[in-house]
């Protein structure tokens, strides 16, 4: 993408983008395109596919669980065309990152709705509970204790007794308890990765560009090619 192009896209995502300026807006399109490895051809826009995607939520955000990282897969897809677009990406960090807990608390419930049909029932709890929950080793049968483990989250959530969560009930509840905004599964950037690498953002904005480098990183730098290996790798911590 061509200088003129960057501006313009950049000028025309910071417009409708809370909670990133036109900087990082712009460092966040060239990560984009760095990580899909290539621009806009003959009318085509490329995007990050669900694997690609879901490798970013493993490696940079530190999420395991299957289930719930393409649920958040098809948060950002928000065209539903299978893959994650430039506008979808930023618009999506943008919340994922650095949203307001009412954001928060709307897109974790669209993460947990699995069937998309307004609620969370018992069978989608049931699912992500156990999707998410370690089973130990002298546990019999650990699904009787997931069931259990619903009843529990129900009556603690379930302020109309319906049986189902609505938006509603869950908001009332995460407004109690903020806790229970991932109740149901780790939908956000655990803070313990966000602390580590924002650690090393400081560390790494201390340090020159020389033959210091290569010690305090305790990275052996042969070529032009790794240090921009390296800075590449490093491009999101500008946003945490």
């Amino acid at each position: 993408m061509n200088r003129k192009k960057l501006q313009k896209l950049t000028d025309t995502l910071t417009k409708n983008c809370k909670h990133f300026n036109k900087f990082e807006v712009n460092c966040l399109i060239r990560l984009f395109y760095n990580l899909v490895g290539g621009v806009e051809r003959q009318g085509l826009i490329i995007g990050l596919d669900r694997n690609a995607f879901r490798n970013i939520l493993h490696v940079t955000f530190g999420m395991t669980d299957d289930m719930i990282m393409d649920r958040v897969f098809r948060a950002f897809d928000k065209d539903n065309d299978g893959c994650v677009n430039v506008s979808e990406w930023v618009h999506g960090l943008s919340l994922f990152l650095r949203g307001s807990l009412e954001e928060k608390m709307k897109y974790c419930f669209e993460v947990f709705d699995l069937n998309g049909d307004g609620f969370i029932s018992k069978e989608e709890m049931f699912h992500m509970l156990k999707n998410s929950l370690l089973k130990q080793p002298t546990e019999e049968d650990p699904d009787e204790g997931i069931k259990d483990l619903v009843e529990i989250t129900l009556k603690k959530m379930d302020h109309d007794h319906d049986g189902k969560l609505s938006f509603a009930d869950y908001e009332l509840a995460v407004r109690k308890e903020t806790l229970l905004l991932e109740a149901f599964g780790p939908c956000l950037p655990d803070p313990k990765v966000l602390i580590a690498r924002w650690n090393l953002k400081l560390k790494y904005s201390k340090i020159q560009m020389n033959s210091m480098i290569c010690e305090y990183l305790n990275v052996y730098i042969v070529s032009k090619r790794s240090w921009m290996y390296i800075e590449k790798s490093l491009k999101l911590l500008d946003f945490l």
